[in-house]
């Protein structure tokens, strides 16, 4: 089968940097369905593993698919041959820019009948990433109040968590963008408020006076003294980023709980809980179905290829893309 391979130690402009191959179908295990690929999203991850490998190291990306089941494993109970499927899968395989990609059902998820498989592409990994810090870490619930930041607000996991968050729960929603556009597209979501992240402290003192209690930080580099001035005490953070030397002892003195959210989690250690993620997935298909929540497709690039996936990567890598970007056939 056909897959599009990133090579390590290159620039997103070279030529070689991503190269079309001819790869063996892979081996089911057990629990795993294989799966026609008919979209594929590019997330943060991708940029980022693409640039940490080794000179020609090989590796393909891709952690959003949407496609149609063509083969199953001998195990697998909930899923037949011609489903129609989104994941965004398991960081430790290989991902799913290829033809055909192998996937544990556990973490697979019923397409919403209501979309393409491109709208659907944009939506596993980030809506898995919100649901968990939301109603895992944060354990909010139909009922609960108070203020939640969430900064990137349109980011692919801002612009979903927006979407859960006023839609699941009572919180009153502010997101952060600068831009015009991306204020706009936050707003289109559901976001109470805007606030400008360059200047953080004072924009959400003036919207919340009381201090946020929760903050979705896609970015905490730099925000720890920020957080510790605009989160209420016993407040929650959920990061998503990893900063060398990040200190988090600003926060003590408020006893704020910082919450670590990696969303490969279960799929890499196969936790107990591993099969969350498919439930998640369903669920989360009948409340698109229903127009309860929409799809965060920003940019369709028809064609999976080399091409295509430069321009994603690109884009992506540049911090200005809205919404989610999709390659789809």
């Amino acid at each position: 089968m056909t897959a599009l391979v990133a090579r390590g130690g290159r620039e997103i402009t070279d030529a070689d940097a991503f190269v079309e191959q001819e790869v063996p179908v892979p081996e089911l295990r057990a629990r795993d369905l294989l799966v026609r690929v008919r979209a594929v999203s590019v997330n943060p991850v991708d940029t980022k593993i693409r640039t940490g490998l080794g000179r020609d190291e090989p590796k393909i990306l891709g952690y959003d698919v949407a496609g149609t089941v063509e083969a199953i494993g001998p195990d697998v109970t909930r899923f037949a041959v011609g489903d129609e499927v989104y994941y965004a899968g398991d960081v430790t395989r290989n991902g799913g820019n290829s033809a055909c990609h192998a996937v544990d059902e556990r973490v697979v998820g019923s397409k919403p009948t209501s979309l393409s498989f491109a709208e659907a592409a944009a939506l596993p990994l980030t809506t898995l990433t919100a649901w968990e810090v939301l109603f895992d870490h944060f354990r909010l619930g139909d009922d609960s109040a108070g203020t939640l930041l969430v900064l990137g607000g349109a980011g692919g996991v801002g612009s979903i968590a927006v979407q859960l968050a006023k839609r699941l729960t009572s919180l009153e929603v502010l997101a952060t963008a600068s831009r015009d556009e991306s204020r706009a597209w936050a707003l289109a979501q559901g976001a109470d408020g805007v606030v400008n992240h360059h200047r953080l402290v004072d924009e959400v003192r003036s919207a919340a006076p009381q201090g946020v209690n929760y903050v979705l930080a896609s970015q905490t580099a730099g925000n720890v003294d920020a957080f510790a001035e605009i989160v209420a005490p016993f407040g929650h953070i959920a990061a998503l980023d990893e900063p060398p030397g990040l200190d988090i002892l600003p926060l003590k003195t408020k006893s704020i709980a910082w919450h670590w959210q990696m969303m490969f989690t279960r799929s890499m250690f196969e936790t107990a809980d591993m099969a969350e993620q498919g439930k998640i997935l369903d669920r989360v298909g009948e409340l698109v179905d229903e127009g309860t929540l929409r799809t965060t497709l920003r940019t369709a690039i028809p064609g999976i290829d080399v091409d295509g996936l430069r321009r994603a990567h690109e884009l992506v890598a540049s911090g200005k893309a809205i919404g989610k970007v999709v390659l789809h056939d």
